[in-house]
């Protein structure tokens, strides 16, 4: 945790705060700062409680957290101090290559990220929000799984809340009946079809019954882009099982064809 620090711009939003640019009042060190009024703060408290098990060079890192007074409304601040990932999110990196990436590059962020799921998944932990937006560049160049504000350990009841975003939804999440590792996997294919193509799959999805009928109880999965290799369609199709208990786990795809060449840095 650094002691003094000074909050700078606004990075973006999560689902359960802000993001704050920050730096070390003594060593200039920039860090992330991710805030929200104490008294609402439970949803970050417990994003900091699982964040602070990982250590990985996958996962965007914890560096601790603090209370903070506003000085204009004087309430109390919780902020939690994360990694900053200076060159943005894979989002950001689909838009800046013209809307899709190279196969190869595909590859490459998909084995990354696969990587990163195969720690949390051994940890314990569910994301439960796999998408280009909460996959962040570090400076070394590597994609690194951030915001766990829906994250949730597998051993929770079935009965917590479903987490995430709708057009991401495995069919057994939409449906309210399970949300285990396998529907982080079906995610994961739902981002390779986005560094594919620079938008989501199920576009047209905007609400729980339209989710519920489409990707819960219909016979369809996302369509995958004709200009794929066999290899990455083969992959995606692993990803896309409808039944969960078929779907592969993270570390059967990790020798998958389309990933198992791939050469981290």
């Amino acid at each position: 945790m650094v002691k003094q620090w000074i909050r700078c711009q606004k990075l973006g939003r999560g689902h359960n705060a802000t993001v704050y640019l920050a730096k070390s009042a003594t060593s200039g060190r920039l860090f992330a700062v991710k805030s929200k009024q104490l008294s609402q703060a439970r949803d970050l408290q417990r994003e900091q409680s699982i964040l602070c098990s990982l250590h990985s060079p996958h996962i965007i890192s914890y560096l601790g957290w603090d209370i903070t007074t506003n000085t204009t409304t004087m309430q109390s601040v919780y902020n939690l101090h994360m990694e900053y990932a200076p060159r943005g999110s894979l989002s950001d990196e689909i838009k800046k290559k013209g809307g899709m990436l190279s196969e190869g590059r595909i590859r490459a962020r998909t084995c990354e990220i696969l990587h990163g799921l195969v720690y949390l998944h051994d940890k314990g932990v569910i994301h439960c929000d796999i998408k280009p937006q909460n996959i962040l560049i570090g400076s070394d160049g590597c994609a690194k799984i951030a915001d766990f504000g829906c994250a949730k350990w597998d051993c929770m009841p079935n009965i917590e809340p479903i987490r995430g975003m709708l057009n991401i939804m495995a069919p057994e999440v939409a449906r309210g009946e399970k949300q285990g590792k396998t529907a982080d996997i079906w995610a994961l294919g739902c981002t390779v079809i986005e560094m594919a193509t620079g938008q989501s799959p199920w576009k047209d999805v905007h609400d729980p019954i339209s989710a519920m009928q489409r990707i819960g109880l219909s016979h369809e999965v996302p369509v995958m882009p004709s200009w794929l290799s066999l290899e990455a369609k083969d992959f995606l199709s692993k990803c896309f099982r409808r039944d969960w208990r078929q779907r592969w786990s993270c570390k059967r795809l990790l020798r998958h064809p389309f990933v198992s060449n791939v050469r981290l840095s």
